[in-house]
């Protein structure tokens, strides 16, 4: 249950429902400064700010409710177990850290193809900071058997993440389910890894041999 959960996995799924709800009562135009938006200079009416690498990640398309019900399962499944290996301070930053790196490959890749195309439109979702979660859940705890949505199929936490992080790259680079911010979750999942990997003291960081995270069973 939702009040059963630690305290910051809890903060971040009520600041989520609270911030769609009050999407649906204020409309877009009231938030779209919260929207990732692309850098063009030549944009009239939207534009980036640096805020917007971390607000987006806490909006969601209020016509699409599947998005964020997906969502923010995942936050519970795989944010849970983190926080309590973790504890909260560090959970947090991991988790800030994987939206804001995600907003990141985003904006990258949305204003180069802005600029190419001219096309101008926003980003929303906590999806990057998810695909963060994945990635470190699969980590810390890569024997763990977890089970797909779609379909029900059994697997290890490792095997996910692999499987997980391949299919993105795949519809990223073809184009193939357009819409939805596929370098966003690379990105989630990159900037969480590099994170992990710099508090392990490990390449490109250090020699390695640092303090590992410990694993809470």
């Amino acid at each position: 249950m939702p009040f059963n959960l630690p305290r910051v996995t809890k903060a971040l799924l009520i600041a989520n429902l609270v911030a769609y709800l009050l999407q649906w009562v204020v409309g877009e135009q009231a938030y779209a400064f919260l929207e990732l938006w692309p850098y063009v200079p030549d944009a009239p009416e939207q534009w980036f700010m640096p805020w917007q690498l971390l607000t987006y990640g806490f909006l969601h398309d209020p016509g699409n409710i599947a998005h964020i019900a997906f969502n923010m399962l995942a936050l519970v499944m795989f944010g849970a177990p983190l926080e309590y290996t973790w504890g909260p301070r560090r959970y947090l930053t991991y988790y800030l850290t994987a939206v804001a790196g995600a907003g990141l490959c985003q904006l990258l890749v949305t204003s180069w193809m802005a600029a190419s195309t001219g096309d101008v439109g926003s980003t929303v979702g906590a999806s990057g900071g998810v695909f963060g979660l994945l990635l470190a859940y699969g980590m810390l705890f890569p024997n763990q058997r977890v089970m797909l949505l779609i379909p029900p199929i059994p697997m290890r936490a490792r095997t996910l993440v692999i499987l997980y992080g391949l299919f993105e790259l795949m519809l990223g680079f073809t184009g193939l389910q357009p819409g939805v911010a596929h370098f966003a979750h690379l990105g989630g999942m990159l900037f969480g890894w590099l994170l992990i990997r710099y508090w392990r003291g490990q390449p490109p960081f250090g020699r390695g041999g640092g303090p590992r995270l410990r694993v809470v069973r």
